[in-house]
C-alpha cells in the first residue's frame, strides 16, 4: 500500500515510551512503521502527535483536529489504555472513541487501530483490570468493523504476553515489543514482505522460583507501582507540560538524520 502522509495520535504507546529515552528520544512502533512505509515511498512524510499519559477525552480535545488538518492518507489511532488504567467510565470512553473514530472515518484516510495485550499475564496485580481491558478490546473490534478500519490484534499475539516484550516498568513495550507491534501493523496493512507470524511466541524462559517471583514483584511495586499510585492520587500525569515530539509532517528520512 502506497502512503504519502502518515499521522499518529495517542498516548505513551504511540509516542514510543520504552523504546529509547528522554535524552536520545523515543522511537516506538509508529516510528518503526513509518520507516517500513518509507521503503515503499521514500517521499513519505510523517507526524506523531501522541503524548504520554493522555486519556481518550484529552486526545479528542487536543489531537483530533490537528491530525485531520494535516490531511493524512494513513492515520494510526490505537486509544483507550490510559482510560482502563484510570478507571474511566466505559460509556464515556465509548462516546469519546466514537466521536474520534467517526471523524477519522469521514476522511479519505486509511485508519489503523488495535486491541491490547492482556496485562494480567505480565502484571499479576492487574488482574482486576482485565474486564475493563477486554471491554476496550471489544470496542476496538466493533469500531474496526463499523468504520472499516485496519485492526492489529495485539491481544491475540502470544509474544506480547512475554516479559521480554515489555520494559522494566511493565506498562510500556520494550524496543522488541514496539518492533513486534510495528510488524503486526505492517502485516495488517498488507505491506510487501510483512511477517504473517509476527505474533508467534518466543522460546520459553527458565521458570522462576516462588522466592524469585516474590522478590521481583516487590521490587517492581516499589519502583513503579507506588510512584504511579502517588501520581494518580495527586492528579499528576507524566505528560503534564509535554507536547508532541513530531507535530508537523516531515520526511521520514529525518528520523535517522
Amino acid at each position: 500500500m502506497h502512503f504519502s502522509r502518515f499521522v499518529a495520535i495517542g498516548d505513551s504507546q504511540t509516542e514510543g515510551i520504552g523504546d529509547g529515552d528522554d535524552v536520545i528520544g523515543h522511537r516506538g512502533w509508529a516510528d518503526r512503521l513509518s520507516e517500513e512505509l518509507s521503503v515503499i515511498n521514500p517521499e513519505l512524510h510523517y507526524a506523531n502527535l501522541a503524548v504520554r499519559g493522555r486519556r481518550t477525552r484529552q486526545i479528542r480535545d487536543t489531537q483530533l483536529q490537528p491530525a485531520i488538518a494535516l490531511s493524512p492518507d494513513l492515520i494510526a489511532a490505537p486509544l483507550g489504555m490510559n482510560d482502563v488504567l484510570a478507571g474511566s467510565p466505559p460509556d464515556d470512553v465509548r462516546r469519546d472513541l466514537d466521536h474520534i473514530y467517526s471523524q477519522l472515518a469521514a476522511t479519505s484516510a486509511t485508519v489503523i487501530i488495535s486491541t491490547y495485550p492482556n496485562m494480567a499475564e505480565t502484571v499479576p496485580i492487574a488482574k482486576r483490570l482485565e474486564p475493563r481491558l477486554l471491554a476496550l478490546n471489544d470496542m476496538m473490534r466493533e469500531f474496526s468493523a463499523t468504520y472499516g478500519f485496519v485492526l492489529v490484534d495485539l491481544h491475540a499475539a502470544p509474544v506480547l504476553v512475554d516479559t521480554r516484550a515489555w520494559s522494566i516498568d511493565r506498562l510500556h513495550a520494550s524496543p522488541f515489543g514496539h518492533e513486534r507491534f510495528a510488524a503486526g501493523a505492517a502485516h495488517a496493512l498488507g505491506l510487501p514482505g510483512s511477517d504473517p507470524n509476527w505474533g508467534r511466541p518466543l522460546d520459553p524462559l527458565a521458570p522462576m522460583t516462588l522466592a524469585q517471583r516474590s522478590i521481583r514483584e516487590a521490587q517492581w511495586a516499589r519502583a513503579f507501582l507506588l510512584p504511579w499510585l502517588v501520581r494518580r492520587m495527586r492528579g499528576v500525569s507524566t505528560g503534564d507540560g509535554r507536547s508532541a515530539k513530531r507535530p508537523a509532517l516531515t520526511p521520514v528520512r529525518q528520523l535517522s538524520s
